[in-house]
């Protein structure tokens, strides 16, 4: 089976790919894989650690305040368009697999024009115009929660299964003994785990920084800062006393060492994009969740779910200077309510939904039905459990 795959621009628009990927080339079977990204997207770094195969085509969003500069957009999304025909061509796939973003456009297009058939995956709880479009085309749409199906057109939303989010083994099997050992830190201490994405969330930097010294009197910090406050966060790092630098572990991103870092960690804070707010309920974490103010609702919507089950605590950007520290040490100093928290984030998790997903690429490749999705099954419980 040959596999293309496409979406970019943000991190929560590559990283399922890859979980999926990772899910069907690990599966019995022959699987040929192919990564479409743009030309100078964020994901063609990220991909090239997974040593897959990358093309690039153009995109770039419909959008322009003068009509010439509207015009550039159409131009570069039909050359784009052109370019993805010819790959398409010269890499014949047997289905596709797209999370959205600009570039998931023309090779989505290009694909229905060569009746190839396309499953889009949903990451966030409501599509961007790129998805919302791709939606009258694709064969399939997968999402990570039943209420995600009704953000999308009536005359669509037969072809919506519910996936859940895909999250990698690894995270499932991390073991805390040895995350303890990874890292290098203290088992007798508790432990918060501070993540601000791969740039950088950088309001969420500079509170913690300011209550740093009083967190690691008590406590020990795994902090992936993001690459555009790395400076700042090593000098703060250098600045610190030697008993309280042996407590803190920086990093500008974490990557195998995530699984480690989420295995040891009490407390977990980050924004509250669908990458974190799947992981941490897969990893039983409790969370902070501090919704970036400029995703539109993306954001917002996930961390108040997370808090309406009890799996996380929300706090907003502007509150972070006086609330981050105190939120911080009573739920680290709470043990009855980490368990609590940690349970109620578990029962939110969708272990299976990567090789769901990839079960699901297999059968379009087939031409094969849709196979039951989680609220299928949920329904089929509740009814027994009804009986």
């Amino acid at each position: 089976m040959r596999a293309l795959v496409s979406g970019g621009g943000t991190g929560g628009h590559v990283y399922p790919l890859l979980v999926v990927v990772e899910a069907l080339t690990g599966e019995p079977g022959d699987v040929q894989v192919l990564y479409v990204g743009s030309p100078s997207g964020m994901e063609e770094s990220i991909v090239a650690r997974t040593g897959l195969a990358y093309r690039s085509v153009d995109c770039g969003p419909i959008r322009g305040t003068t009509p010439w500069a509207l015009w550039q957009s159409v131009r570069r999304l039909w050359r784009g368009y052109v370019q993805a025909k010819a790959l398409l061509s010269e890499w014949p796939a047997d289905v596709v697999l797209t999370t959205g973003g600009y570039v998931s456009v023309p090779t989505s297009v290009a694909a229905w024009r060569k009746r190839i058939p396309v499953l889009v995956y949903l990451p966030d709880r409501e599509p961007g115009w790129a998805v919302w479009l791709l939606s009258w085309l694709v064969e399939r749409i997968a999402i990570s929660f039943e209420e995600v199906r009704t953000a999308f057109p009536a005359a669509c939303r037969h072809k919506v299964w519910v996936s859940g989010y895909p999250v990698r083994d690894a995270l499932l099997k991390a073991d805390r003994g040895a995350g303890y050992q990874t890292l290098g830190l203290d088992p007798a201490l508790k432990t918060l785990l501070v993540l601000g994405g791969s740039r950088g969330a950088r309001s969420i930097n500079q509170a913690l920084a300011a209550s740093l010294p009083r967190l690691l009197a008590k406590y020990q910090v795994i902090h992936a800062s993001g690459q555009l406050d790395w400076p700042d966060v090593v000098k703060s790092r250098d600045g610190l006393p030697e008993q309280l630098k042996a407590r803190y572990r920086v990093y500008p991103y974490l990557h195998e060492e995530l699984f480690a870092a989420m295995a040891v960690a009490d407390v977990g804070l980050a924004r509250a994009g669908a990458a974190t707010t799947a992981e941490f309920p897969a990893a039983g974490l409790p969370s902070i969740l501090v919704p970036y103010p400029y995703s539109g609702q993306h954001q917002e919507l996930n961390a108040d779910f997370m808090a309406a089950h009890g799996a996380a605590v929300r706090l907003d950007d502007a509150d972070l200077g006086t609330q981050l520290e105190p939120t911080v040490v009573r739920l680290l100093d709470d043990d009855a309510a980490l368990e609590r928290m940690g349970k109620a984030a578990r029962s939110l998790a969708r272990p299976d939904a990567a090789h769901r997903l990839a079960g699901e690429l297999r059968r379009l490749a087939q031409g094969l039905p849709p196979a039951s999705d989680i609220s299928d099954r949920e329904g089929q419980r509740s009814g027994e459990t009804a009986r």
